[in-house]
């Protein structure tokens, strides 16, 4: 019996009582490769020592100090170290507790600049299908995936939605990638025109697509052109890296490998490695200035932001991922996680493409390899291979829905960084097993 509302009441969850490494441990003493980082969070595992110190001293000199009233130490030591990861242009952080915090003060924080910048029209956010920015109203408003949005669809604020940018199912034959990231593109620029462009505030999207499409990086060349089309109309670029940043795809912003610099980015996650909620928007120091000029104040706020013992954490934490390099860990850790899944899955019959950037990784089912065609989500075979796969003592995340909102199945990998070579082989058997198994029930 309990009294905790778990998540799904019908299949609660394993009791956990441990963490080493890059393992859990439940109360019947089994050990769980943590192959997704729970939800791309544990990229130092769970067991560091030094987070674990820096946590401790904070709780000691100070657990909490609302920012309505003070700032602390930690807080602003957390904003230097995030602008100094930052591109030129860059000057200022707000710290978050989450992801879908971080997304609902960076679509409040959008609004606001163009209030204070003279442009009141501006108030529709144009983002993508097959995305996910969160679960509060406007991240969720924001987000593209249909079965999560379904049930609150009457409460959402309205938003518009352009095609993803997921080559697998969207390139045509004979169409180079470039040609492809040009094209998803312009459809950016079609919404734009569709709205008007003077009503149209933002453009949203996550640097790597996440958990709803499973690791999918853009095509070549697909954000310099969204960069240029957001520029062009004097729209704001404001890229998710909830999941994708922090390092999990080999630079500390997910953005750094496309060449482009947003206006507004919102990171959490890794940031924070799962021992401590917290998340942050960056800005430009423009787009700073410009509310500080106008209103003075940003007209947002939440009672645990900049929480003195969070960000003590993220503290240690991004010590551990620039000054001791563990970031350095994550390419080669990478290619070594894509190789050990292509040989275990290359040539499976029902795997259709092994994809991804860094330690971030997926891996998509299909019914057939030539003509993609996902399986039937009535068999729910991504809840299959999740609980095969517990049973082969992995966690991983898999997810439905993936081809087109209804259809299709993907298992998404983020392990923590520190990962060794054993343990990625050893995540590359178990899923491999787990996969099977799900395909014979």
């Amino acid at each position: 019996m309990t009294h905790l509302f778990h998540r799904a009441p019908l299949s609660p969850p394993l009791l956990a009582t441990g963490g080493e490494g890059c393992f859990l441990i439940g109360a019947d003493g089994k050990r769980y490769l943590d192959g997704s980082g729970g939800a791309a969070v544990s990229c130092l595992g769970h067991s560091d020592d030094t987070v674990k110190a820096a946590v401790h001293a904070q709780i000691d000199a100070l657990p909490f100090a609302h920012t309505g009233f003070f700032t602390s130490a930690p807080a602003e030591a957390l904003a230097e170290k995030l602008i100094a990861q930052a591109p030129e242009g860059f000057g200022r952080v707000y710290l978050t507790s989450g992801g879908s915090e971080s997304v609902e003060a960076a679509l409040k924080l959008a609004r606001q600049w163009a209030i204070d910048s003279g442009q009141p029209d501006r108030r529709r956010i144009i983002a993508r299908d097959q995305s996910y920015h969160g679960n509060t109203l406007g991240a969720l408003a924001t987000g593209g995936n249909a079965a999560r949005r379904a049930p609150f669809a009457p409460l959402l604020p309205e938003t518009w939605h352009i095609p993803p940018c997921y080559a697998y199912r969207g390139q045509d034959n004979g169409e180079s990638e470039a040609e492809y990231g040009r094209r998803a593109a312009d459809t950016l620029e079609a919404q734009i025109l569709a709205l008007g462009p003077e009503t149209v505030l933002a453009f949203v999207a996550e640097t790597v697509v996440g958990a709803t499409l499973g690791s999918v990086p853009a095509a070549q060349g697909y954000f310099r052109r969204i960069r240029e089309i957001c520029d062009q109309y004097g729209i704001l670029l404001i890229l998710d890296e909830v999941m994708c940043g922090s390092g999990r795809c080999g630079t500390f912003f997910a953005f750094e490998a496309e060449g482009i610099t947003p206006d507004i980015v919102t990171i959490a996650k890794g940031l924070g490695a799962g021992y401590q909620p917290i998340g942050a928007v960056l800005c430009t120091e423009a787009l700073y200035q410009t509310i500080v000029n106008a209103s003075g104040a940003f007209q947002h706020g939440h009672t645990y932001i900049g929480h003195p013992v969070a960000a003590a954490a993220a503290n240690a934490v991004m010590g551990r991922l620039i000054d001791d390099d563990v970031l350095g860990r994550v390419i080669p850790a990478g290619e070594a996680l894509q190789a050990a899944l292509t040989d275990r899955l290359g040539q499976h019959p029902h795997i259709g493409d092994i994809r991804g950037r860094g330690l971030f990784r997926s891996v998509e089912l299909v019914a057939d390899r030539d003509t993609k065609t996902p399986f039937d989500p009535a068999r729910k075979l991504h809840a299959k291979v999740k609980t095969a796969a517990m049973e082969e003592g992995l966690v991983c995340y898999p997810m439905g829905g993936t081809a087109d909102g209804k259809a299709g199945d993907h298992v998404l990998l983020a392990p923590p960084y520190i990962i060794s070579e054993d343990e990625i082989g050893m995540l590359a058997d178990r899923l491999s097993a787990a996969i099977d198994r799900a395909l014979d029930a």
